[in-house]
């Protein structure tokens, strides 16, 4: 007997709905959303489990690696045409989701979607801190400039490398705009020192990387 399997996950519980190939629904249960506790109920040896959905969302790259890594046939399912299907579940819950998601599978009627590697992840992780970081030191930046130029203080034309030493030229000499500007000196400091740590670890993983 094949068995069938469907997830509908939230950020901290998981519904579970198995069924056998003849739709007939076997076990339900909610678990804490995370590989372990899936596992431990999807690699129970009473099923055979041919396939197991999940629809795409925040954490269901985590979840897919760690199914997949364990042996389980975890297929993730695009988003839009989940939700079409389930629309017509008489009535809208965690439940009846996962339900609809196992007879999904059970019929072979889904879309499966690319799930980056771990590898890719954190890499897109690394490019969306480091440009946080960089965003946040440029805005701080522009709003120093807007700040002064109420004073008549004008930044003009300067790098990066210049820029602090310049601001404290403008501001030499008056210590209520000094207090100002030196916590916001600061945390733009930081912000770029943080930013140049990740910007030298995307350059050696650059170099490293075949293709680049």
């Amino acid at each position: 007997m094949k068995y069938y399997a469907g997830l509908d996950v939230s950020v901290k519980e998981t519904s579970i709905c198995i069924v056998d190939q003849t739709g007939k629904i076997c076990r339900e249960v909610k678990v804490t959303s995370h590989p372990d506790d899936l596992i431990a109920v999807l690699k129970d040896p009473a099923w055979n489990m041919e396939r197991i959905g999940l629809e795409a969302g925040p954490l269901s790259q985590w979840l897919f690696e760690g199914l997949a890594r364990a042996g389980l046939p975890v297929i993730c399912i695009e988003t839009r045409h989940t939700k079409a299907f389930l629309k017509a579940q008489p009535n809208k819950s965690d439940r009846n989701d996962a339900r609809g998601i196992a007879q999904m599978m059970r019929v072979h009627l889904y879309r499966a979607v690319h799930v980056k590697t771990l590898t890719s992840q954190k890499r897109r992780a690394l490019l969306t801190a480091r440009k946080l970081l960089q965003d946040k030191a440029i805005a701080i930046e522009n709003d120093l400039r807007g700040l002064l130029r109420n004073f008549g203080l004008k930044v003009g034309v300067v790098g990066s490398a210049k820029f602090e030493a310049r601001i404290r030229e403008l501001v030499e000499g008056t210590l209520d705009l000094v207090e100002i500007v030196e916590p916001l000196l600061d945390a733009r400091r930081n912000l770029r020192e943080h930013f140049a740590t990740l910007h030298r670890k995307l350059l050696m993983i650059a170099r490293d990387d075949e293709v680049c």
